[in-house]
């Protein structure tokens, strides 16, 4: 079929179909999603399971062990890892990338019934595991809650009504409440009296939970009516509990719980999590978007009805955004939309300079309806405007023309010859769309290692291939349709190129050049092949690296102290800490989370879990370029701050991947020796000098005093093992008597022996146990051995069912992880490990080992397509071995682009150098294809070579221009930089590889010898 006879011929088609991808694509900038990054599934869950009491040790063996072994049964396991401490087990579980998003629903309910069916053996005491599959969940909408002159419980209530109602608002999905402290009803209760009047701790609870549960009334029938009984309403205030009757046994004597104790509302001693900002106490809400809405919009009716909400509030409330996806996700795509629009502007100028304003009008209008077309496909595939998704067309933009301008280009010379549009359009279009349709799928197929990855990394640039793809496809469709319409249009018989004698002038030298270049064929191969050597050589002397930092301005700083820390003593170094952060220079705000980390408000952001030892700051700058001094400043402000610490500060980044950047996990079965492997490689680390913020993921050992219940003397006084320890519970904790319900808050009723004041080890001491069996008091004393100080371990980590112990670090401030790695891997692995133990590396080693395998095992079908395109197309084997010979030779520009901006290779380096393939292939395939096209309309090898290298001269120096001005402004793009330069850099040389490696290759393989011209 004449595509673009036809095309002419009926333009009123093509002008449809322009049409609707014009209107479509502004139609689809109104409708189509927008985010910050693109979506990708978290796959993995959380396991709680609570055994109060036992030790980390116990938990581990009784616990961890027994429900690891039924969740490795399962097939879609990826890894298994697990912390046991004091009293709970917690258990990640991470399914294999394979598995889509869809099937993790299914695959969680397998879950909860393995674990339902292990819960049967767990020990007496272990209460059933719990699956949080929410894990992964983002609240993008984040914000503080502060009220200086309202109570706790107030805020709480303000916090409660702001919940409900942005719960209603369209598009929302979750609203969390973080911080609110937790308060307790507690029974302080004289445990001599008690022994005194004979009433048992069994008594008190039962005579508690008589009292506080409600009761049913039932019904009676009134007149055909059904009428319910009410019984008197359970108490809910604390003079109502106080007011309770106990009965004294073996008397008809009752007394008043105030009677025998002293009733307190008080702080609970195990709260979730403080929240501060700006050194005040606070509350957040987070706030969770629905997956297919867009975030802007979601963000500016949130904010409507928090102002809406403020004002019917009391005054001296205010509501301050931490972190706000939605004003973010709109600075992002606005100014990726202005660059996508100056890539337009810069492209359409460039070739109106160069080729004229007539063509650039064309190819322009070709670029425009190309990139309104891919908006409308990426809002029918549900692919969101986003960094990537944006990013991607930018990277496309030189690809898009470059099929314009060879039919452009092709049609204006031939009309300038006196050809006909229909004519020149007809020969250029027959000529030309086999090869340019087989250069555009290798040019996607280069980016297909991204489309067939299939791990996190390969599901977050998913859109980038996608998009690729689809702009890619539309521009071939264009440029074979709408150029000769547009052509037949601008184009007159006769009219040559505006810039003809500069274009002449410069065709003359490269015509020089070249031939000067086929007659010393092998000097030329010669010296490409020895600039390649040095290339590789010196790729090791560009910096390795992942994924960048974000250019969010925003930073985190770790707190962990000793392992055995209550939570308000960690709150109180917290907060000197937080007024230090506040007092730097250039810092704006700071939020305080004490005892856990924030919600996730950003997809690569993991939280920590709850640690009473453990605090996290979210740091905002007012520049994102002050950061790194802000954080070398605060790193010796923090350091005198609690030497039995340590704090270690963290930059947002880019895609998956958090955590420390290096890590050594160091596996085996014995803590001890796990330890000592560990203290060697931290002193290695310190004495480095270079690496920060040293650590490992076990940290100290806890103290625990052990009570030592004395078997025989409690035989005799008829005290069992259960007796004791509620004992010490009642002297220590204490012991949960029940509930009472305010509003949507629940107080917990905590009986304890002893007086407020008291310490708890001194009420240990002065306890009385109670004898079910001789149902009387026996003094502690009489039934313990005494008191005995030890330590414990508080965190055993274990990997696939292996204890593993992990040591962390931080590169240095001016080296990278892979830098720093290089080094100190070999010191690490001179450790000599006893038989049974391994080492391993993670951090960012890992993730980008695990990214560059899952994009490894897509390329390799990638690369099979190419060559098979490529072989296809020319029906022979030397061409495509020209091409193919030329590929490895664009490395060179690569590494001095590189070298030269003090770039680092990293992931997005790694996808610009895959695609580079792609466009050296392309124009190298057009070239070949031209010289077999001459030499078949009869034109001697030996000038086919020369005139047909001349004529790609312009489009493949234009495609290149407009490839490296159009990725200029990603330039600027932290994300996208090191790509950009990687692409940039790359091209430049590939096109001094197109336009001279290939005609001396072909010449080389075809025995042409120019010796004699």
């Amino acid at each position: 079929m004449d595509i673009a006879r036809y095309s002419i011929d009926k333009p009123v088609n093509i002008w449809l179909m322009v049409v609707i991808l014009l209107l479509g694509g502004i139609l689809a900038m109104s409708k189509i999603g927008r985010l910050e990054d693109p979506a990708f599934t978290i796959k993995q869950v959380k396991v709680y399971t609570n055994y109060p009491g036992a030790s980390a040790e116990k938990v581990e063996r009784e616990v961890t062990e027994r429900l690891e072994i039924a969740i490795q049964q399962m097939p879609q396991l990826k890894e298994v890892t697990s912390v046991s401490s004091p009293g709970l087990s917690e258990i990640t579980v991470e399914v294999k990338s394979t598995y889509d998003s869809n099937l993790l629903p299914q695959i969680w309910d397998e879950l909860r019934k393995r674990l339902r069916d292990t819960a049967s053996s767990l020990p007496t005491g272990a209460q059933n595991p719990v699956v949080f599959d929410d894990f992964g969940d983002v609240y993008g909408l984040y914000y503080a809650l502060s009220a200086p002159d309202f109570d706790t419980r107030e805020l709480r209530e303000f916090a409660r009504i702001i919940r409900r109602d942005l719960l209603t608002t369209e598009g929302v999905a979750k609203v969390n409440v973080t911080g609110v402290q937790k308060e307790q009803i507690v029974a302080y209760i004289n445990p001599y009296q008690l022994a005194g009047l004979g009433i048992s701790f069994p008594d008190l609870a039962s005579l508690f939970e008589d009292n506080l549960r409600p009761f049913n009334g039932g019904r009676i029938k009134v007149d055909e009516k059904n009428v319910r009984l009410i019984v008197e309403r359970a108490p809910d205030r604390l003079e109502e509990i106080s007011n309770l009757s106990v009965v004294v046994p073996g008397t008809n004597r009752s007394l008043r719980v105030a009677d025998i104790a002293t009733l307190k509302l008080e702080p609970a001693d195990i709260q979730p999590v403080h929240v501060r900002y700006n050194g005040e106490e606070a509350l957040t809400l987070s706030v969770s978007a629905l997956t297919d809405v867009n975030i802007v919009d979601v963000g500016e009716r949130v904010n409507a009805k928090v102002e809406k909400l403020l004002q019917e509030l009391p005054v001296g409330i205010t509501l301050t955004p931490i972190y706000d996806q939605a004003s973010v996700v709109d600075e992002s795509v606005t100014g990726f939309i202005n660059n996508l629009v100056m890539s337009v502007a810069v492209v359409t100028l460039t070739l109106c300079l160069f080729m004229g304003w007539r063509s650039g009008v064309v190819v322009g209008s070709v670029l425009l309806v190309t990139v309104l077309g891919t908006i409308l496909i990426m809002w029918l595939m549900d692919i969101q405007l986003q960094r990537i998704s944006l990013g991607a067309m930018v990277i496309a933009m030189g690809m898009l023309v470059d099929n314009a301008i060879v039919v452009a280009e092709g049609m204006m010379l031939r009309m300038a010859t006196g050809s006909t549009a229909k004519e020149s359009a007809s020969f250029i279009v027959k000529r030309t769309q086999w090869p340019l349709l087989g250069a555009t799928v290798i040019g996607i197929a280069a980016f297909s290692g991204i489309g067939l990855s299939n791990d996190a990394t390969g599901e977050f640039l998913y859109s980038l291939f996608a998009v690729v793809l689809v702009s890619l496809m539309i521009s071939w469709v264009l440029a074979v349709t709408l150029v000769p319409v547009l052509g037949a249009y601008f184009y007159r018989k006769g009219i040559g190129q505006t810039t003809g004698n500069e274009l002449l002038a410069s065709q003359r030298w490269f015509k020089r050049a070249l031939l000067g270049a086929l007659k010393l064929r092998w000097v030329t191969i010669g010296a490409l092949f020895v600039i390649t050597i040095v290339a590789y050589g010196s790729f090791g002397m560009v910096k390795q690296g992942f994924f960048p930092p974000s250019n969010a301005p925003l930073f985190f700083v770790h707190y962990w102290g000793p392992q055995d820390r209550d939570i308000r003593a960690t709150e109180v170094i917290a907060k000197e800490a937080e007024a230090r952060i506040l007092g730097m220079e250039n810092v704006t705000a700071v939020t305080t989370f004490i005892g856990q980390g924030a919600d996730r408000f950003t997809l690569t952001y993991a939280p920590k879990s709850a640690n009473e030892n453990y605090a996290f700051f979210m740091v905002r700058a007012n520049e994102l370029d002050n950061i790194p001094a802000i954080q070398s400043a605060l790193a010796s402000k923090l350091t005198d701050l609690d030497f039995d610490a340590s704090f270690y500060m963290e930059r947002m980044q880019f895609g998956p991947g958090s955590g420390a950047k290096l890590e050594a996990r160091f596996s085996g079965p014995d803590t001890e020796i796990l330890r000592e492997l560990a203290d060697e490689a931290k002193a290695l680390l310190f004495a480095d000098g270079q690496v920060k913020d040293v650590r490992h993921n076990w940290r100290e050992k806890g103290f625990a005093i052990n009570t030592q219940f004395d078997n025989y003397n409690a035989g005799i006084a008829g005290v069992s093992h259960s007796d004791f320890s509620q004992t010490i519970q009642y002297a220590s904790s204490g012991v949960q008597l029940g509930t009472v319900q305010d509003g949507d808050y629940a107080y917990n009723i905590i009986a304890k022996m002893g007086k407020a004041e008291d310490t708890e080890l001194q009420s240990i001491r002065e306890s009385q146990v109670w004898s079910t069996q001789q149902r009387q008091y026996v003094p502690f004393t009489q039934v313990s051995q005494g008191l005995e100080l030890m330590t414990e371990e508080m965190r055993i980590h274990r990997r696939d069912r292996v204890r593993t112990i992990t040591v962390e670090a931080e590169p240095g401030d001016d080296e990278t992880a892979a830098k720093a790695l290089a080094r100190i891997r070999p010191l690490i692995e001179d450790i000599e490990l006893p038989a049974g133990y391994s080492l391993e590396w993670g951090g960012e080693f890992e993730s980008s080992s695990d990214a560059q395998k899952a994009l490894g095992a897509g390329l390799p079908a990638g690369f099979l397509v190419m060559f098979i395109i490529s072989v296809l197309l020319f029906g022979h084997a030397r061409q495509p071995l020209i091409i193919w010979l030329v590929v490895p030779m664009a490395i060179v520009g690569v590494v001095s682009g590189l070298l030269g901006t003090d770039m680092p290779f990293g992931f997005m380096s790694l996808l610009g150098f895959l695609s580079l393939f792609g466009m050296l292939i392309k124009n190298a395939i057009v070239l070949i294809e031209e010289i077999d096209l001459q030499i078949e309309e009869g034109l001697a090898i030996r000038q086919a070579i020369v005139d047909a290298t001349i004529s790609r001269v312009r489009p493949v120096s234009l495609a290149a221009v407009t490839t490296i001005l159009g990725m200029a402004p990603l330039l600027f793009d932290a994300f996208f930089a090191d790509m950009a330069v990687t692409i940039m850099g790359g091209l430049a040389f590939a096109t001094v590889l197109t336009l001279i490696a290939v005609p001396v290759l072909y010449s080389l393989l075809f025995k042409v010898s120019y010796r004699k011209s």
